[in-house]
């Protein structure tokens, strides 16, 4: 019998399409459930997920076959990637897919902000022409803190370079990446320098909440800030209340704590309701990486990292 590969998400049909070339069976179960993953998981041999469902130690410890596990996209953390190596299970992920795709969005959603665009558009449908009202402001020449220098905040930073931007750029654990427009900083020296912030940071215990009140209290320059990473990054309670306060000039979120944001209540939800209510913040799905040409492009790269394309 053919080695089985589930895919427990919507994927480009070149996916399929190479993984049945090279011999393999391949079952596209998008809606799949974990209960139901775990039932099946026994006869896998590889496994493509995406930020559905958790591959934890327990999982893996049931799937005697299993060789290799895919992310589509960036960020494993929800893949236990120490006991996948234990048991011997390569673990790959695309970011290198849809970073492009997340830096145009993150740069589309600043621009937006900054020039007013979204809430001019929607006061000329409303039969409004307000020019003074919503005179806008210039990327040229500012500031960006881009905090998380991987793949995404690599190509955001590429992006600015012909705005004349400065970019300011913190990452924990790489150094060594100054060049041309990009130089290597504090997180003291964004806060202080920044005209933008620009979180591009994967979800760890580490990052978690990460832009909590004090970050943003602690911003000096009342900066644009935008997270298209994860939602958990940032606190969405301190992001409405620096938005509220006049620590932050806007605010372009692509990702929420809770996602979708429905039914939240508490301090969260509160915050998205403002947040959602108030013009100097834009909330798009988590659709900064899904764009027509990342769809293919993660579903290329998994294939080539596992050697099958």
């Amino acid at each position: 019998m053919k080695p089985l590969v589930i895919v427990t998400a919507d994927a480009h049909p070149l996916l399929r399409e190479t993984l049945e070339a090279k011999g393999h069976r391949v079952e596209l179960l998008p809606a799949i459930t974990a209960e139901e993953l775990a039932g099946r998981i026994e006869a896998c041999e590889g496994l493509v997920v995406t930020t559905r469902l958790r591959v934890d130690a327990s999982l893996l410890a049931s799937a005697p076959r299993l060789k290799w596990v895919a992310r589509l996209g960036s960020g494993m953390e929800l893949v236990d990637t120490e006991a996948a190596a234990a048991l011997g299970v390569r673990c790959v992920s695309s970011p290198e897919g849809n970073r492009n795709a997340v830096a145009e969005h993150a740069l589309g959603m600043l621009l937006s902000l900054m020039h007013r665009i979204r809430v001019s558009a929607d006061e000329v449908r409303q039969g409004l022409w307000r020019r003074d009202a919503n005179r806008g402001t210039e990327l040229a020449g500012k500031t960006v803190g881009i905090i998380g220098y991987g793949h995404t905040g690599g190509a955001f930073a590429r992006l600015l370079q012909p705005f004349g931007a400065t970019v300011l750029a913190y990452d924990k654990y790489r150094f060594g990446f100054a060049a041309g427009h990009v130089h290597e900083a504090g997180p003291e020296q964004v806060a202080r320098y920044a005209d933008v912030v620009s979180l591009h940071l994967p979800l760890t215990a580490e990052t978690t909440r990460y832009a909590d009140a004090a970050f943003f209290r602690a911003l000096q320059r009342k900066p644009w800030f935008v997270n298209t990473s994860r939602g958990a990054v940032h606190d969405t309670a301190a992001v409405a209340m620096a938005l509220r306060e006049g620590l932050v000039s806007g605010v372009a979120l692509d990702v929420l704590e809770t996602e979708p944001p429905v039914g939240v209540t508490g301090e969260e939800g509160e915050a998205i309701r403002y947040l959602l209510s108030d013009a100097r913040a834009i909330v798009t799905p988590h659709i900064a990486g899904y764009s027509h040409e990342s769809y293919r492009e993660m579903a290329a790269v998994v294939l080539r990292k596992l050697g099958f394309l």
